[in-house]
This record gives C-alpha cells, structure tokens and sequence, in this order.
C-alpha cells in the first residue's frame, strides 16, 4: 500500500472550457482496432445514483466506446448501493463497478475485487497529489488498493441564508464566521453556530437545526471536541460515548440540540422530514452531503448556501465515499483497467462531476470550475474541499447496521427526550448497550435476573 500512495505520474489536464470534452482519449494497454477474425471484446460497467448521474456514466462509457473498434462497454445501473452490493455478492458484479466505501468489507471478503493499484500504475494514474492519502487509504484492505477512490462527500451545514443572514447579523454585533480579512470563513465556531440559530428564530417563525439523532449525525461534534465515537480504531469493543472528552463535546452540542425554541417540535418532524421543512423555508440549517445540492437548486424559491459543521476545539466531520472496481472474475482484466484508468481521468470525471451529485475524489477535478460553478449554489461550494481534510474515516464494521439498530432508540432519546437529561447516566446506557454488538462475549448475565437454583449440599 505504501509503494501505491507514492505513484505520481502524470494525466491529461483538466479541460478549462465551459463543458468538459466528451471525447477524451484514453490510453489503453491493447490494440484500438479489431483485427481480422477478431471478435469485439464486451464489458460492462456497473454504477447506481440518481437518473442525471446515470445519465452522465452513459456519456462517459459512449466517449469511451468511441475511441474503439475492439471492445466495447455496457452500462449496468441500479438505483442504490444495497442494489448493486447485492449483484457483486451473488457473482453477478460487472467488469468495472462503482462501490460504497462501507461496502468494502464484504466485497473484499467475498473476493470480488482485483487489487488496482499495479493495473492503475501502469496507465499513468496518478496517486500523488491528485489523491488524498485518506481517500487512498479508505478502499486500502490486506495492504492492497482495492478500490480507485471516485468521489468524497463529507458532511456539512447547509443554511437557508435568508434566515441567516451573516451581514445583518455582523452590522448588529452579533458573532459570524470571518476569516483575517473580514470574508466570510469556511469554518465557524459552535458559539457562532447557537449566534446564527438565536438570530434565525428570533421571530418565532421559523425552526433554527435539525441534526439527525444517529451515530453518524453526532459524530461531527463528537470528534470535533476531542471524543471518539468507538472506544478502539482497530478493534472497537463498545462506543466511546462516556468517556471525558465524549462526554464534553455532546454536553456542548446537546445544549443546542435539545433547545426547543432552536429546533422543530416533536409534532412538526411526524408530519414532515427535515428536509422537506428546509425547503420550505421552515428550518434555517440543516446537514448533509452533496447529493442534495441538485434537489435544492430545483427549487426556486429557496436561497442556500453551505459552511462546514461546527467547530469546538478542531474542525472534524464524516462523509461519503465511492469507489470503482475490478471484479475479480472479469476475463477482460486489461480493458477492464483501460477503462477504469479512462473514467478517472479529468476530462471524464467532470462529466459526472458537473450533475452536482459528487464532490470528486480527484482534487485537481474538485477545484475546478467543472465542481465549484461560480454563479451556482451554494455559493461556498469550496466548503465540501475544505471539510475533507478534517474528514474522520470510521473502521469498517461488519456490524455497522446492528450497532445502530441497537443503539438508535437510545440517541433518539438522547437529542429529543423532554425534561433533563442525566448525560452521565445516558451516555453510560449507550456505550453499554453497543457491548452486545461489538463485544457480544463480555457481556455476561444481567445482575438483575435470579440466579439459577442450586443444589444444597444436604440434598
């Protein structure tokens, strides 16, 4: 894995026109044209997302076909990941295909995937600056790349800025997110954070945040105050929820969250979602990734921007991550990898990147205009760039879903419960509770059941 994060070589510029050329050219390993006799060689290519992004994965395979006589590629789509996991599981997987990050235990495990990293090397790919060591180490698995990252989505605040207005709010002395020169920062502070939601439902009118009550909604704040959300990096026995620094941050965090002038009522969230109260105009900030950036484009009447998740002591955040494949039973394993090496070039990736689904894992394609769209909302899309580096990338769990069933009632309570809240006593529920699904063997027989009867000696 070492000698793959060193690779620099170079690939073609990223084009500086107003729409990315269609028809780049690859550089494949084989012959472009079919010999006489020769049958044309056929892969397919498999990827899942929304109907524009599928729609962009089309033209990136027709450019591809269009360089070549000799093989050609089929787009294979499903509508979701679990979809597509499921085909890869049952022997069905494409020659290329477009994986979850989360999904990659089970992918390696079930020997799916070809390592990629030689096949990669040998076309040119650069691994050096044009890749985060993170994204690079997220689809590493037995000391190998087994995945090309593709696209990283971290989580960030999204604010209707109308409600949140950071001029009006500067003018009345109020605190704002600046930077040294007096623009407006990509980071802010959690005291700027509870300024902005005070200043948004100052009138009553409207909701100020909703932050999904689920391991992956606190994380940010957990991490960003110095806590875990595991107790081990490698082999995590229970959440970390109740340790000091843990505890700190959620007690920081909760004070907002569980304000009710600061966020929807308990009535409002059972008769609509969150993000339908944001496009509304309802809710002033709510987080997410990047694929909801098309959806509240569409809606004219909402004006949005983003900024990163809060700060209290270190920006930190969670995300999304995509990869594409090699399946291991491909009988095409050299066009499958000119393929690969095509779809992660510039030029094709900024024909899926200007959808506005995905934040590019290939940085020089995220600082293009072909990602951040001056004259498009968000106006700060720069923040998606910026979040990556304080980008915290979990362990991959195989309990991962159990875990948050397990736990999900109980943060449930944590962020919406009435009343006061004993953090101690929750916090401790939590990470207790997780034992079962992390560390099943130490959790013995509940004290509060009888023991079982025994024998006395006399009998």
């Amino acid at each position: 894995m070492t000698s793959a994060l060193v690779l620099s070589l170079g690939l073609a510029a990223c084009s500086e026109d107003d729409e990315p050329s269609t028809d780049p050219t690859p550089s494949p390993s084989s012959s472009a044209t079919t010999k006489p006799g020769e049958e044309q060689r056929m892969l397919t290519f498999g990827a899942f997302g929304e109907p524009e992004e599928l729609d962009a994965f089309q033209q990136v395979v027709d450019s591809f076909n269009a360089t070549s006589q000799s093989r050609r590629v089929k787009l294979v789509t499903w509508p979701t990941h679990e979809e597509a996991l499921a085909a890869v599981l049952a022997g069905d997987g494409p020659d290329v295909f477009l994986t979850a990050r989360r999904d990659l235990l089970q992918i390696a495990d079930s020997t799916s995937t070809r390592p990629v990293s030689q096949l990669l090397d040998e076309r040119g790919v650069d691994f050096g600056d044009r890749y985060s060591r993170d994204a690079l180490e997220a689809f590493s698995y037995d000391d190998d790349l087994q995945c090309m990252p593709y696209s990283v989505s971290p989580m960030v605040m999204y604010y209707n800025d109308e409600a949140v207005d950071f001029a009006k709010m500067e003018r009345r002395g109020l605190d704002v997110p600046l930077d040294s020169d007096g623009v407006r920062s990509d980071r802010w502070t959690i005291a700027e954070f509870a300024a902005a939601l005070q200043f948004a439902t100052r009138r009553g009118t409207i909701d100020g945040v909703w932050i999904d009550p689920t391991l992956r909604g606190l994380a940010p704040f957990i991490y960003s105050g110095g806590g875990q959300v595991l107790n081990d990096d490698d082999e995590p026995t229970s959440l970390d929820f109740s340790s000091d620094d843990s505890r700190s941050a959620l007690d920081q965090t909760l004070a907002i969250l569980r304000d009710p002038l600061l966020t929807p009522s308990a009535d409002e969230m059972r008769s609509a979602t969150a993000l339908q109260l944001f496009k509304r105009g309802k809710l002033a900030m709510i987080a997410g990734f990047r694929d909801l950036v098309p959806e509240l484009r569409a809606d004219e009447d909402l004006s949005f921007d983003t900024i990163s998740m809060p700060v209290i002591d270190s920006p930190a955040t969670v995300g999304d991550i995509d990869g594409l494949c090699l399946s291991a039973d491909s009988e095409h394993v050299n066009d499958a990898a000119d393929f690969l090496a095509y779809a992660v070039s510039d030029a094709a990736l900024e024909i899926v990147t200007r959808t506005g689904y995905i934040v590019p894992a290939n940085t020089e394609v995220a600082a293009s205009e072909a990602f951040l769209w001056p004259g498009r909302e968000p106006a700060h899309a720069t923040v998606f760039n910026s979040a990556i580096r304080g980008m915290v990338i979990p362990p991959l769990l195989a309990t991962g879903p159990e875990l948050e069933e397990t736990v999900g009632p109980l943060l449930s309570a944590l962020v919406t419960s009435p009343g006061v809240l004993d953090l101690e006593a929750a916090t401790e529920e939590i990470d207790t509770a997780s034992k079962a699904i992390l560390d099943p063997e130490s959790v013995t027989e509940s004290p509060t059941e009888p023991p079982a009867p025994t024998e006395s000696p006399s009998e």
